[in-house]
């Protein structure tokens, strides 16, 4: 044998025993878990029952089709409801595929941990020494935010550049050539507020370290090893499975389908760009169930990067939206004391959900295609599910009975982030203390109608003051919240996003 073949053996046999050892680590841990109650439901899945709540829930709000798919017990269980194009009458089944929106950032998160596992990247090295082009309308915010805040949503930057840079392979390279104009929030650091420009940019340290495009590197390192077939990014790929259209329409109305299948340009990947099967998604979320590894055994992440990413780097400013803290790419969450993840997911008529307790072994995606109270319907799924299967209590979020009183007069006035415009207004009768009008402003001008929310007062300390607005009484309730940084600046934390108050 000669020495190259004998190194490539040796390698071999170093693989192999590796994925033994992970193997025996994995199910020794799930051994521990099942003793102490914790990987273990009390409760088999009923299926019928589960079916029938679907089947109801889509009914009465009017939610055109949907996928539902729950990890207990070690096992994935698939329900479908409803159809997926209200034209064309095709109905739902468990193999369909939806978009799954800023769930994606999830997996984006899990490539950027898969190169600090392999030594190729330094979560709190300056982006401008992966990427020497990047730059900002802050050149000096430019050169000192590191991936790490990027991932967790503190590095301010402007959180909703859409740039349509074409279908080819250097699309996001473009993208990334474009955010030289965008603005910052916040400085750095001072807060958090979700940013979806950030996981562009880290799709791109994705591409510059692989030398592959972002939809080759997630499917080589992300979908191949945890065998996700039913999870793509490109519409060519999108068009050899039953595929969801998207749906829009406010709450208590029959929605109507969107004018295209997928308005958002290729350069949305890293943030918004994958379309998956509900059991694909909760494939996914197994990952950080299981420590890292596939079901063979393969190893995907260190249980480092795993923990990494369920750790809490940042209190969110709300702390019901999607979770009291985020990680490195996860909203975190703790029900009765047992730790939690997930995300939400909108496209232009779509909307994913997903929950998981890896304590307890459940995890549960919710894929809709519409519908303006599919909220409704994942809140409701999400609490009893996690109840009956995990024995946890989801919080619900909404004002007292007897709301607190407040000073509304610090709020009022106008609050303003690049393309968007809040004011705060006080409101002399009805529901509520304050208005909320939210519109588009500068190059988002006219491009969706000015949307008003009710806030009525939920609590308030000295640092923070919370609000529950709706738009009716057929929406649900949002968490609205006015704070202070420590140089005195005001902002409004709506819709995950931190806006400084300009007047």
């Amino acid at each position: 044998m000669s020495k190259d073949m004998h190194k490539e053996f040796s390698d071999n046999i170093d693989r192999e025993v590796a994925k033994l050892v992970d193997r025996a680590n994995r199910e020794a841990a799930q051994a521990v878990d099942r003793a102490l109650g914790r990987a273990t439901t009390a409760r088999a899945f009923d299926t019928a029952h589960w079916q029938r709540r679907l089947d109801e829930l889509l009914t009465t709000h009017r939610i055109p089709g949907a996928a539902l798919a729950v990890l207990t017990g070690g096992e994935i269980h698939e329900l479908a409801s409803g159809i997926l194009h209200t034209g064309t009458g095709v109905e739902t089944s468990t193999d369909s595929v939806f978009q799954i929106g800023s769930v994606s950032k999830g997996y984006t998160a899990a490539l950027v941990l898969s190169l600090v596992d392999a030594g190729k990247l330094d979560l709190d090295r300056p982006v401008a020494e992966i990427l020497p082009d990047f730059a900002l309308a802050d050149a000096e915010a430019a050169r000192t935010i590191t991936p790490r805040q990027l991932l967790n949503h503190t590095s301010g930057i402007e959180g909703d550049y859409v740039n349509d840079t074409g279908r080819g392979d250097d699309c996001l390279a473009r993208y990334i050539d474009g955010t030289r104009v965008i603005g910052l929030t916040n400085p750095p650091g001072a807060t958090m507020s979700y940013s979806s420009t950030a996981y562009n940019v880290l799709g791109r340290i994705v591409e510059v370290i692989t030398g592959l495009t972002w939809d080759e590197a997630l499917k080589e390192l992300i979908c191949d090893p945890l065998g996700l077939r039913q999870t793509m990014t490109l519409p060519e790929e999108v068009l050899r499975f039953r595929a969801a259209m998207g749906h829009m329409g406010e709450p208590g109305e029959d929605p109507t389908p969107t004018p295209l299948w997928n308005m958002l340009p290729r350069s949305a990947g890293p943030y918004g760009g994958i379309s998956a099967t509900a059991a694909d998604v909760v494939r996914f979320a197994r990952l950080f169930i299981d420590g890292g590894t596939a079901p063979d055994g393969t190893r995907v992440l260190s249980a480092a990067a795993v923990e990494a990413m369920l750790t809490r780097e940042v209190e969110m400013p709300d702390q019901w939206f999607l979770g009291a803290h985020w990680g490195l790419g996860w909203g975190l969450f703790e029900w009765d004391g047992v730790r939690g993840f997930g995300h939400d997911g909108s496209t232009f008529g779509q909307l994913a959900y997903l929950r998981a307790i890896p304590e307890k072994g459940l995890a549960i995606a919710l894929l809709t295609n519409g519908g303006g109270a599919a909220p409704k319907v994942h809140e409701a799924l999400c609490r009893e599910l996690s109840a009956e299967l995990a024995g946890t209590t989801m919080p619900a979020f909404g004002p007292a009975e007897n709301p607190p009183a407040v000073d509304t007069a610090p709020f009022t006035g106008s609050y303003k982030r690049e393309g968007f415009l809040l004011t705060i207004t006080a409101r002399t009768e009805g529901e509520g203390v304050l208005d909320l009008r939210y519109e588009g402003v500068e190059g988002l001008a006219g491009t969706f109608d000015p949307l008003v929310w009710h806030l009525t007062p939920v609590s308030g300390t000295p640092a923070k003051t919370v609000f529950a607005g709706r738009r009716n009484e057929k929406d649900a309730w949002i968490p609205v919240v006015f704070y202070a940084l420590p140089d005195g600046t005001r902002y409004v934390h709506f819709g995950v996003r931190a806006t400084a108050k300009s007047a």
